[in-house]
């Protein structure tokens, strides 16, 4: 029984770091796409921020992800996501919470 739980747990951890490294590689492109202009709804509380949209990877190219509003992190900031010149082409830097002090 042991076994059986550790060998489930074991390919748990191991399917988990594959899925971890694929989001880790960088898709470069020839041309960065560029964004679609989209309206901003009203902010639903003084508290929330505007978590800009995103360009997400997905298959075989880059799809655009809306923006949102969210009541931020504790002592974290919002890094909106941007385009990076890199290798003759351009890769996508996601957006992200840092670390206020």
């Amino acid at each position: 029984m042991k076994k059986t739980i550790f060998k489930g747990l074991l390919m748990i951890g191991l399917l988990t770091g594959f899925n971890a490294v694929s989001h880790a590689q960088h898709i470069f492109v020839k041309v960065q796409p560029v964004a679609p202009v989209v309206e901003r709804p009203a902010q639903p509380s003084p508290q929330h921020v505007w978590i800009e949209g995103e360009w997400v990877w997905r298959t075989d190219n880059y799809i655009w992800q809306p923006g949102y509003w969210m009541i931020p992190r504790p002592h974290e900031v919002w890094i909106t996501g941007h385009w990076r010149r890199a290798y003759g082409g351009w890769n996508w830097v996601p957006g992200h919470w840092r670390r206020v002090i």
